[in-house]
């Protein structure tokens, strides 16, 4: 017994040492934790249950049959974070790179299967060089395997994965298809093909971070959602993010304290936005004084800045956001905020999360490089969107809703549960100057310039008066209510309430055709 159990704490001891005590000594050095450390700081104290970390891989070209390293490069486990089960894996960059092979695809998959199975989102701390080459043709399927699993999980479970270190290949396309990724500046890279292997075939010179660094990926190319300066704020982000969402998608999210915003903050509202449809205005302001305090967590901050999307409370019960943002092209929606919009809207309705539009947008972007580059399909994303999903939807007016994009965000028309607008709302199919030049054109092409000028001056102010405000589209009922802006936050919570229960029957189908 004692020779077992020797032979026990022996092989214990190196499924703990990776790829050696001198290339751990090294991670640490340059300041980043070691697989194992970061999935026991993710996970709540001592909550973690490895699994796998006897498995080795089967391959014996290129002296591999001398290199067998427990755990194969990937640590994996289950366990909890804020007291709710997770599951988890990181990989092992000091054991071959962290190239995924043919068992360290199965260890993740099994984990994957395990957490389908129990409905729990599951966690990917990724730190990987692609491909394991020595193994050919078996790495490439075990990247098939993670792949289709993320697909079966989509919808199903939520999908988080946190880039540590470089992904290159075949390691991008897991967390591309998983629902939001987390990169951490200065050491996390993520692309199809290195700045050498672009400099041989296109004579193009650019730097890793130019080319898949966080600020790249998060402010010009939209492939990850946030980034961060280390492992910890990494880690921690990945923990707050999954506390606005239930398990799985047949739950609801968990529910917070009520923390209300400060005594006097709904009166300021009428304050924060400007009767003047040309001055601008930061939406964040609004936002601040209508959701819980401090429960604004923005998703995309750094890209398609003109639309806000991001997870907040309202009463403590979790809610999606979309809200355009003045202060960046003036809240038009384009290609970019389009395409955000619609994966955001349609993560909260494969999760149960109600939405809250705030609305202030003048139009589509116009312009040749908008519809050269497909904004007729990007903007079908964001409407498809909004008519699919099935949650209860909550939408406030504060300002401008003009043309297609009043519809768009999420309008009653396209399934609204609770419209209301505020009574500065100018809801018409364009603005007072752009429908008078067209709507009198004829009558202000001819005549003196002074008296002309006086005229389109008159016919500007009257279309304003008689057009430009929310009560046309109220006495239609395409409205529930003009309302003062102070009661906002207590109206959006009864309406939340009420439509909490909300049941929705569609045609049965296989799935719809998304404008991809």
């Amino acid at each position: 017994m004692t020779d077992a159990y020797d032979t026990w704490r022996e092989r214990k001891a190196q499924t703990e040492q990776g790829g050696g005590a001198e290339r751990l000594a090294k991670l640490r050095a340059a300041g980043k934790m070691t697989a194992r450390e970061r999935l026991t700081t993710f996970f709540d104290p001592g909550s973690l249950v490895e699994i796998g970390p006897y498995v080795t891989h089967r391959a014996t070209a290129f002296g591999l049959a001398d290199r067998k390293i427990p755990g194969d490069g990937v640590v994996t486990g289950f366990g909890r974070v804020d007291g709710r089960p997770v599951v988890g894996f990181a990989q092992d960059a000091t054991v071959f790179g962290g190239a995924l092979g043919e068992a360290h695809a199965e260890k993740i998959v099994k984990g994957m299967e395990a957490a389908r199975q129990a409905g729990v989102p599951i966690v990917g701390l990724n730190d990987s060089g692609g491909a394991r080459i020595q193994e050919g043709v078996m790495s490439l399927g075990g990247y098939g395997e993670v792949f289709h699993r993320n697909v079966q999980l989509s919808g199903v479970v939520p999908q988080i994965s946190v880039i540590l270190g470089p992904c290159a290949g075949g390691a991008v396309y897991s967390p591309a298809i998983t629902d939001f990724i987390i990169m951490v500046r200065g050491q996390a890279h993520m692309f199809i093909t290195g700045p050498e292997v672009i400099q041989a075939v296109t004579g193009e010179t650019v730097t890793m971070d130019a080319l898949g660094g966080a600020e790249t990926h998060g402010t010009i190319s939209g492939v990850s959602q946030f980034a961060v300066a280390t492992d910890a704020e990494a880690l921690a982000l990945a923990r707050r993010l999954l506390g606005y969402f239930p398990l799985n998608n047949l739950e609801d999210p968990p529910v917070a304290p009520d923390r209300a915003p400060r005594p006097g903050a709904a009166e300021e509202l009428a304050k924060v936005v400007p009767e003047n449809a040309n001055i601008p205005y930061d939406v964040h302001e609004v936002l601040h004084r209508v959701l819980d305090v401090d429960s604004f967590l923005e998703v995309h901050q750094g890209w398609a800045g003109n639309l806000l999307v991001g997870f907040a409370r309202l009463a403590g019960a979790s809610v999606g956001v979309v809200a355009n943002q003045p202060l960046h092209l003036a809240g038009t929606l384009d290609i970019s905020a389009s395409t955000k919009g619609a994966r955001f809207v349609r993560f909260c309705d494969a999760f149960n999360l109600p939405l809250v539009t705030f609305v202030d947008v003048p139009g589509f972007l116009p312009g040749t490089a908008q519809e050269y580059g497909g904004i007729i399909r990007h903007g079908a994303k964001l409407l498809y969107a909004y008519s699919e999903a099935t949650v209860p939807k909550l939408t406030v007016i504060l300002r401008k809703a003009y043309g297609g994009a009043y519809d768009v965000m999420c309008s009653k028309h396209i399934g609204g549960d609770f419209n209301v607008a505020w009574p500065t709302a100018e809801i018409a199919v364009m603005g007072a100057e752009g429908a008078v030049n067209i709507l009198f054109r004829k009558e202000l092409e001819s005549g003196d310039p002074a008296e002309r000028a006086a005229r389109r001056k008159e016919l500007v102010t009257k279309y304003q008066q008689e057009f430009l405000n929310p009560y046309l589209a109220a006495e239609r009922g395409y409205l529930d209510d003009v309302i003062d802006p102070a009661v906002t936050r207590e109206r959006l919570i009864e309406a939340l309430h009420f439509y909490s229960s909300k049941r929705e029957e569609r045609p049965p189908r296989k799935h719809g055709n998304i404008p991809l």
